[in-house]
């Protein structure tokens, strides 16, 4: 089989996802993506006409989103019209599964040169929900109308979700915003002492203007007093009628009907919404020594488990014992992980079932501090855990994250 290397990564910094309030609210996503697409060509001096395939990650494919953006972000990128481009949506888990996809067609030896990554811009798609509410459109909620509970396993809100698994692992509101300070002050200290630098390049606005070059959504200033003073967001949420007297609360006590929800979160411990993009180069090892670049890392083995859909966000656990097995490793052997604070108790769970040492378990921060530009989110911490594995001289980085449907993927790469 052929290894898979990885040559180069690069992301966008995150801009609040909120419609004109945003530093890259008002640009296309086709837009963030190209950025990302002419950096990674720039930086490693790539003859776009011998990339195979780009497989980027959207999971909102809507509007702007849609129509293939990792195909026509390379055209606009300036690609060369050979480089062929796919999208593909595996909702938060898209971006992993992107780079998964292409060391896949490496290994498999059928392509030499593939770039993944993904992009969300989610002052967008708030903006569009927001269209189709003042249309009169519902927008479409997964396994929420009345006839789904009688045809398929229905799931929940994410945030609710996160609140039941909470009440059921009894993990409490202290220690769930004490992780959540924890990630905004490893961040803080991470974009300081310019952690981030080799990877993060600047977005510009079309005018050659610079829209942002630094991360925007961290919140520094945040104390433990503060987050304990926040409102849980999803109290009235979890008993809204979705129609036909269905809620969020009884698709879950449906399944799990002696479950009384306690809520815990909030927006200090739930993942920041952010517009960003993410790209990473991978090649084989002939196409690498041919075109003279250097590899930084090979990946190792990838994997992907679906769980409960019920309670959504617990796949991440056993994804991590798979693609652990795999590799023929333990996790003992794994030097940095980055586990997707899509909400605290994710990570916190995640921490707990694993026994991990939490000093090597996002050591940059998280989504709680950074945020999570859902398909890129994946592609992003990839890079992440590239960078700290050379910054602190680690071998072996895992990579995973919870995904909508109950799923997770994982990869594990090895530091060169």
């Amino acid at each position: 089989m052929t290894e898979a290397y990885i040559i180069d990564a690069v992301r966008t910094p995150r801009g609040i996802g909120k419609p004109g309030k945003g530093a890259l609210s008002h640009l296309h996503p086709q837009h963030l993506a190209a950025t990302v697409l002419a950096a990674i060509r720039d930086r490693n001096n790539l003859d776009t006409s011998t990339v195979d395939d780009i497989v980027w990650s959207t999971s909102s494919q809507v509007g702007k989103q849609g129509g293939d953006l990792g195909r026509m972000a390379a055209l606009s990128a300036g690609y060369d019209i050979k480089a062929s481009g796919t999208t593909l949506d595996r909702f938060c888990g898209g971006g992993i599964s992107s780079v998964n996809f292409a060391a896949a067609s490496v290994m498999s030896g059928m392509e030499d040169c593939v770039i993944a990554g993904g992009t969300e811009m989610m002052s967008f798609t708030a903006s569009h929900a927001a269209e189709q509410a003042n249309a009169g459109l519902a927008p479409q909620m997964m396994g929420s109308g009345h006839e789904a509970l009688d045809t398929l396993h229905p799931q929940s809100h994410q945030g609710i979700c996160g609140d039941a698994i909470a009440t059921m692992d009894g993990i409490s509101r202290e220690a769930l915003d004490a992780l959540a300070l924890v990630s905004q002050q490893r961040a803080d200290k991470a974009i300081k002492e310019g952690r981030f630098s080799k990877s993060v390049v600047p977005v510009l606005n079309p005018d050659g203007s610079v829209a942002l070059d630094r991360e925007e959504f961290p919140r520094p200033e945040t104390t433990a007093e503060g987050l304990a003073a926040l409102k849980p967001s999803f109290s009235g949420l979890a008993d809204f009628d979705l129609g036909g007297g269905v809620t969020f609360r009884k698709q879950i006590n449906r399944r799990y009907p002696d479950l009384e929800i306690q809520h815990f979160h909030h927006a200090g411990n739930s993942s920041g919404v952010v517009d960003g993009a993410a790209a990473i180069l991978l090649t084989s090892q002939a196409y690498a020594e041919k075109n003279g670049l250097t590899p930084r890392a090979r990946i190792v083995a990838y994997a992907n488990i679906g769980d409960d859909p019920t309670l959504m966000l617990n796949a991440p656990a056993p994804a991590a014992k798979k693609v652990l097995e795999k590799a023929g490793l333990t996790k003992d052997d794994i030097d940095v992980w980055e586990i997707n604070e899509a909400f605290s108790v994710v990570a916190e769970k995640f921490i707990r079932d694993l026994d991990l040492d939490r000093e090597k378990v996002n050591i940059n921060g998280g989504s709680m501090a950074l945020g999570h530009p859902i398909g890129a989110t994946g592609s992003i911490l990839i890079g992440t855990a590239l960078d700290e594995l050379e910054r602190s001289g680690g071998r072996y980085g895992l990579v995973t994250m919870c995904a909508a449907g109950g799923m997770a993927p994982a990869i594990i790469i090895e530091r060169l």
